[in-house]
């Protein structure tokens, strides 16, 4: 591929361009932030986010759009999940004929209740053919950008397409499987993080592993009948970009979304546990979209349903705990299915 373009330069945009250029491939990384762009082009390695990785000669730093779009096959969308629609706005029109588009964004869009790529189609340029997809997995940044054993899964509509991506991100460290359901593995990034905060939660609550253990049974059946909802395919759940993502996310010390859980529940509010954080926590917001996509689609999510109780009405975390042990009971093949 003759250049690569990705658009934020935060930890896993970082991670991901230094993967990429490592192969030899060029790589444009682009981010607003024009104090950040120019660090990162004078010291030629990104310090804030992910230190002790210089850059490789093939990877240049830009702060024009254009300047990073500009003869790109492939363009990586890697900014937050709500300024995604602002900046793929200003992509479009500087996208070639036939690019590749692949969302790395692990999450949904408050107002419209949108995945990522369901915004692109929305925003469209149908004259341009674009391909759009996804790429999602078990994947912390820094563990990626140290080289560090791991595989995730690409997603498009056409699958000639997502094994053009899957060559183009393999690497001898870094595995990737193809998939065609990408509306299933966009809900399973953005809920993984939603239930991770409930994991922290427990854990800030000093709870122990049957607690854990039965929130990520309970939080991936939640994943997969919203997925279903909308349109996912079932295997999907079960696979890296579902159960997987969700066990890394619910135990790993460096997700952000479980770190939220732990601060709320060692008793910080949200606002506390926000302002000790650098980076983004998509499950925050992601929270508030998908309580209102399972009301618009009268899904049952009950721990969903406690998290966003939590975060935006105050509620004690042990009642949350409480109220969700003190629901019906089911059998669990009923309690799978609803």
């Amino acid at each position: 591929m003759n250049k690569v373009a990705m658009i934020g330069a935060g930890s896993w945009g970082t991670a991901l361009a230094l993967l990429l250029a490592r192969t030899g491939c060029p790589v444009a990384l682009w981010d607003r932030d024009e104090d950040h762009i120019g660090q990162l082009a004078r010291e030629r390695e990104n310090k804030r986010y992910q230190p002790g990785h210089p850059f490789p000669e093939t990877l240049t730093v830009t702060g024009s759009l254009a300047e990073a779009v500009a003869g790109a096959e492939c363009v990586v969308m890697v900014v937050p999940s709500h300024g995604y629609r602002a900046v793929y706005r200003e992509v479009l029109p500087l996208l070639r004929e036939g690019a590749l588009v692949v969302s790395a964004v692990k999450g949904i869009e408050i107002d419209s209740g949108m995945t990522m790529t369901q915004i692109m189609r929305a925003e469209g340029d149908d004259s341009k053919h674009l391909h759009l997809g996804v790429l999602s997995g078990p994947s912390f940044a820094a563990e990626v950008a140290d080289r560090q054993p791991t595989a995730v899964t690409v997603a498009f509509a056409d699958p000639q397409v997502a094994e053009t991506v899957q060559h183009l991100f393999s690497t001898d460290y870094f595995r990737v499987y193809t998939s065609g359901d990408v509306i299933g593995l966009e809900i399973s990034a953005a809920m993984k993080n939603v239930i991770a905060i409930a994991a922290g939660i427990c854990d800030g609550l000093n709870y122990g592993l049957n607690t854990r253990a039965a929130l990520i049974t309970r939080g991936l059946a939640e994943i997969a009948r919203l997925g279903v909802a909308m349109g996912g395919e079932p295997q999907t759940f079960a696979g890296l970009g579902g159960l997987g993502d969700l066990v890394l996310t619910c135990t790993g010390n460096l997700s952000r979304n479980r770190t939220v859980g732990l601060k709320l529940g060692s008793g910080l509010t949200l606002e506390q546990a926000l302002s000790e954080m650098q980076m983004v926590a998509e499950g925050v917001k992601t929270t508030q979209s998908c309580y209102a996509l399972a009301a618009d689609l009268q899904v049952e999510m009950p721990i969903l349903e406690q998290v966003y109780q939590v975060l935006y009405h105050n509620k004690r975390c042990e009642d949350a705990v409480i109220e969700l042990f003190q629901r019906d009971l089911k059998q669990e093949a009923e309690a799978l299915s609803r």
